[in-house]
Parts: C-alpha cells; sequence; structure tokens
C-alpha cells in the first residue's frame, strides 16, 4: 500500500553551495534531500521511501563549528510503500525451489509462498521447476500471482521486509496472461 507521509529532515549544505539570492540554495537543499531520502531505503513503521513529492518548508539553517556546512531543518510530504497483513497483493515471481516459490512486489525483494500454502499445485521438477493444478494452471518465474498477506518481517540489518503469503482465499492465483 501507498501512504503519503510528512517528515522532518536535516539537510547538510557545504558552505561553497551558499547563495545569497537563495534560488541556489532552495536547489542545493532538493539535490541534498533527494540523495538523502534515496539512500535511506526504509524504516519499520514507514516502508519503503519511494519519492519525494513536495518541500514543504525550509527552517532556519545552523552553521556547524568544524566543517562549515549550514544544517538546514526541512519539512517535507513524500511517498512510501509498505505492505501490511491481510492485505491482497500482486507479486511477480523470481525464483522456484521445491517448498515454494519466490516473488517481488515493488521494492520489496522477498515475498515468499510456500507450497503449503497453494492448495492443489504440485511441484514439478526439471531445468525450469514449476508449480502445477489439475486445472493446469502454473506458477514458474515471470508468472504474476495475486497473493494475500498473512505475516510480515523487517529485517533490521538490511533495512528491508520480508512477507509471507498464501493462495487460499477467493480470487487468489496466477494472472491469466490475455
Amino acid at each position: 500500500m501507498f501512504l503519503k507521509v510528512q517528515l522532518p529532515w536535516n539537510v547538510m549544505i557545504p558552505a561553497e553551495n551558499m547563495d545569497a539570492k537563495g534560488l541556489i540554495l532552495k536547489r542545493a537543499i532538493l539535490v541534498e534531500l533527494l540523495d538523502a531520502f534515496a539512500s535511506k531505503k526504509a524504516t519499520k513503521e514507514l516502508g519503503y521511501y519511494v519519492a519525494v513529492t513536495t518541500l514543504d518548508k525550509i527552517g532556519e539553517g545552523k552553521i556547524r563549528e568544524h566543517t562549515g556546512e549550514v544544517l538546514f531543518p526541512v519539512m517535507f510530504s513524500g511517498m512510501t510503500f509498505k505492505i501490511f497483513k491481510g492485505e491482497i497483493i500482486h507479486g511477480v515471481v523470481h525464483k522456484v525451489l521445491k517448498h515454494g516459490v519466490f516473488m517481488r512486489c515493488g521494492p520489496i525483494e522477498n515475498v515468499y509462498l510456500s507450497y503449503t500454502k497453494m492448495p492443489d499445485y504440485k511441484y514439478v521438477p526439471g531445468e525450469n521447476p514449476i508449480f502445477m493444478n489439475e486445472k493446469t494452471s502454473r506458477i514458474q518465474v515471470e508468472t504474476t500471482v495475486r497473493v494475500v498477506v498473512i505475516g510480515i518481517k523487517w529485517m533490521e540489518a538490511e533495512r528491508e521486509f520480508q512477507a509471507l503469503a498464501s493462495l487460499e482465499g477467493d480470487y487468489l492465483g496466477p494472472l491469466s496472461e490475455e
């Protein structure tokens, strides 16, 4: 789910980027904010940082004694992406294993769908392994699958989420290629 958030941030501007007119300064603040925002990746509370939408407020700058840089507190609006337990998502399969499949959903790389949560699907081994049911519906690499999220885990060291998914429910499963 995409969330609209308003966040405070501190932006450091080197002294050489300062300008009396203010236009170059505002641009420098925005560039530094975008760089810092992009490198942050995600937080447990807000999910993955996706985009800065507006720069709402620039506070008064404070000069750092030893470096000469100026610290500006800013307030901005942005978009984040976070999944929740019970949410229906679409994932694209990137790995098929005997015990289940791994999918990607937006910035989330590890959404796991266990074979125990795929009723009626059987593992078919081979060079390109797949899961198939009696109606010849296939789950294989590059298949988009509609699933329900049954569990979420925040991995602090990697600064990313992992999720468990299930096909147990109405209108869940591989989406047809039309």
